[in-house]
């Protein structure tokens, strides 16, 4: 599946849905971002049930503060509309793996759980 780019005009759309949403947020000036986009692409193609998404952080500075990325590259991956990951910082294609994996493996209930005892304290 080819990568979508995304903007704050989609990116809710992009990462509210169910199943999984991977968004790389990078730049093109920034080398470990340039060094990164292979393994991204590679896994895009590897998980077709995945949406893999790119957020260039230059053209979406607005997105990027609000989603508050201080680093790129950052990943941030939403499971059913939740986020459930997110790092600055590129993996290597054996732990980008393994993050796939164990995104797959979550149990949602749990996490779904999770989300609504932290909205009853805060």
């Amino acid at each position: 599946m080819a990568t979508v780019e995304v903007t704050k005009e989609n990116f809710e759309e992009t990462t509210i849905g169910e199943g999984i949403t991977i968004v790389d947020a990078w730049a093109e000036w920034c080398g470990p971002c340039k060094r990164f986009a292979p393994v991204f692409d590679k896994a895009s193609e590897e998980h077709e049930d995945i949406t893999f998404a790119k957020l260039d952080t230059e053209n979406n500075q607005e997105l990027a503060g609000a989603l508050q990325i201080q680093a790129i590259p950052t990943l941030m991956v939403f499971r059913d509309g939740i986020q459930v990951f997110n790092q600055a910082g590129a993996l290597p294609p054996a732990a980008f793996e393994d993050l796939i994996k164990q995104v797959r493996d979550l149990d949602m209930d749990a996490v779904r759980e999770q989300v609504e005892q932290q909205k009853n304290q805060g």
